[in-house]
């Protein structure tokens, strides 16, 4: 029995090592959306290359929809699917995944869950009957809900030693204030333990309906032999016909600049009119600094996400060739490395610099990154640097679905983000069509290097912060 089960392992790690040496073809990705009489969005691309299928569901259930004071709830009720249901125990469904070679996974994010699963054409059936069964009937057992919670906050007390982790966290909560956005997705030691069994029961009734859901499958299934699948193994999932999504306000500018909040004079806008700097320092015996220094960023829908990804590449985004790392690491040799970036969400987004450095030199990479932020917004970049941007931006993003795992993520939160399934031929013109007049504009709008939050985790007596 364990002979075969390490066969089919070893089948499906070949097959999926094969496939990821192919040659991607982005612009042959074609894509079939359906929408069921229950309200779920289904997204469906063949391909037959090799016998395996790749499925993701997405549910619009996050930290948004979960209390403060419960943080971590949708985290929990995602990470408990897989741990028992009405037909299985977690030790029946594990047993049963690993036994076809397959991978059956959950997970929630700041905008949405996920259960994904890979799976052998050949063991399709059981493959949907396993996913349906976790999606469809899961129970919560008490047992495993103490054993996840005394996990959980055991991973969140060793991440407690982790200077990156402490300089993260001190940030974004910050920069988000009060909204979800500013805590981990996993809550806090004490917010975990507020959770109850039936919390988990009322938030997965409330969120996770077909019509609050995208499925996107990629891979060797026609059409007719998608839609049986679903007959009969989704057949029984019905739409909550009063469900309402909630109403969730975005991020609004708080104490840092916030490009969300109006629209300042090349300085994006504040919340309360005025201008902030805001510096913590977390004071750890280190020989080096950990440096984080950025603001609110932008929603993923904003239409200066394009303008922004190109500044950002030449900013900080672009590893060996952007400024900050032209600057800091080969000129100055005072970090490893360097990098910014924008994550844009649904309800907003941050801009973030991080370093690590010696605690001595902490002020002069400080005063560096802030002179780098200036220079972007002052002047505008050299026709070699827009070309380079551009050109890494198109050129890698057949890299984002140059595996069918890939390409059923990319569909989901394409349709979440609702950025049109056209989206795979549209990207290049998006990111062709920055000008350099547009890189000024949206480093006015959404940098300031006056106004920013400052985390520095650090021996503070040998960094002697400014």
């Amino acid at each position: 029995m364990r002979s075969e089960k390490f066969k089919k392992h070893i089948l499906i790690c070949l097959l999926l090592t094969a496939f990821c040496l192919l040659s991607s073809n982005i612009d042959a990705l074609e894509v079939k959306k359906t929408v069921l009489t229950n309200g779920l969005t289904v997204l469906h691309s063949e391909k037959h290359s090799l016998p395996i299928v790749m499925m993701t569901l997405l549910v619009k259930a996050s930290p948004l929809n979960e209390p403060q004071e419960k943080a971590g709830l949708a985290n929990l009720t995602a990470e408990l699917l897989t741990e028992g249901t009405k037909n299985r125990k977690s030790s029946d469904i594990s047993e049963e995944i690993e036994f076809i070679g397959a991978s059956l996974n959950t997970s929630a994010g700041k905008d949405y869950t996920v259960i994904t699963l890979s799976v052998l054409k050949k063991d399709i059936h059981k493959g949907f009957e396993l996913f349906s069964d976790i999606l469809l009937h899961p129970v919560f057992p008490q047992n495993e809900i103490e054993r996840k919670k005394g996990l959980i906050k055991g991973s969140l007390r060793q991440r407690e030693e982790k200077p990156s982790f402490l300089a993260e966290r001190a940030f974004k909560r910050e920069v988000f204030g009060e909204h979800p956005y500013g805590r981990l997705v996993e809550g806090s030691t004490e917010t975990i333990d507020n959770i109850k069994r039936e919390d988990m029961i009322k938030f997965y009734s409330d969120y996770f309906l077909p019509n609050n859901s995208i499925l996107s499958v990629v891979g060797a299934l026609t059409t007719e032999e998608l839609d049986i699948l679903i007959k009969r193994y989704l057949g029984e999932w019905k739409k909550a016909d009063n469900y309402h999504p909630p109403l969730i306000p975005p991020v609004k500018g708080g104490r840092v600049p916030s490009p969300l909040a109006g629209e300042g004079k090349g300085e994006g806008g504040f919340s309360d009119g005025k201008k902030i700097k805001k510096v913590i320092r977390i004071d750890k015996d280190l020989m080096q600094a950990t440096i984080l220094l950025g603001n609110l960023g932008i929603s993923r829908d904003n239409p200066d996400y394009y303008a922004v990804a190109v500044m950002n590449y030449i900013l900080g985004g672009g590893g060996f060739s952007s400024r900050l790392m032209q600057s800091i690491r080969d000129e100055m040799g005072l970090a490893y490395d360097v990098h910014s970036f924008f994550s844009s969400h649904k309800q907003g987004g941050i801009f973030q610099i991080g370093v690590q450095t010696k605690n001595d030199s902490a002020n002069t990479v400080i005063d560096e990154i802030r002179r780098q932020m200036n220079r972007i917004r002052e002047e505008k970049v050299s026709d070699e640097e827009l070309s380079d941007a551009k050109s890494y931006l198109t050129g890698s993003f057949p890299r984002r679905l140059d595996t069918n795992r890939k390409i059923a993520d990319f569909l989901a939160t394409v349709e979440f983000y609702s950025l049109g399934l056209d989206y795979v031929e549209k990207y290049p013109g998006y990111i062709n069509s920055v000008t350099k007049d547009d890189i000024l504009r949206v480093a006015r709008k959404y940098l300031d290097p006056e106004n920013y939050v400052l985390v520095v985790v650090a021996n503070q007596e040998k960094a002697t912060l400014k």
